[in-house]
C-alpha cells in the first residue's frame, strides 16, 4: 500500500511540474499577461501623442493662426507696423504692497534719509 501511495504522489508531482515550471507554465502566462498590459499602456500613450501631433499638423495646414503663433513664440517674429513690448519681471526687485506700506515714505521713494 505504501508503494502505491508513493507512486501516485510521484505521478502527481510529475503532472504538476509542467503546470508550474514547464514551457507553458502558469508563471509564464502571468508574466506574459503583465507584459501585454505594459505594452497596452505604451500604445495608449503613443496614440495620444499621435493624435496631438495630427491635430497640430491639420491646424498648420488649414489655418494661418497656428503658423503665426509659432513664428511669434519660437522665432520672436512680429508683424509689419506692429510694436512689440517685452515686460521683464524680476521678483527679487519687486516690493509687495504690504512691504511698501510698512516702510517709511522716504525708503519707498528712494530718497536718502
Amino acid at each position: 500500500m505504501r508503494a502505491v501511495t508513493l507512486i501516485l504522489v510521484v505521478l502527481l508531482l510529475l503532472l504538476q511540474y509542467p503546470l508550474w515550471l514547464g514551457k507553458g507554465s502558469w508563471l509564464k502566462v502571468w508574466d506574459l499577461h503583465r507584459q501585454v498590459e505594459a505594452q497596452q499602456q505604451v500604445n495608449q500613450q503613443t496614440q495620444t501623442r499621435n493624435a496631438v501631433l495630427d491635430a497640430e499638423v491639420r491646424d498648420l495646414k488649414q489655418g494661418t493662426a497656428a503658423i503665426e503663433e509659432r513664428a511669434r513664440s519660437e522665432l520672436g517674429m512680429i508683424k509689419r507696423d506692429e510694436v512689440f513690448y517685452q515686460i521683464l519681471e524680476d521678483p527679487s526687485a519687486q516690493i509687495t504692497e504690504k512691504q511698501a506700506m510698512s516702510l517709511p515714505a522716504s525708503a519707498v521713494s528712494g530718497a536718502p534719509k
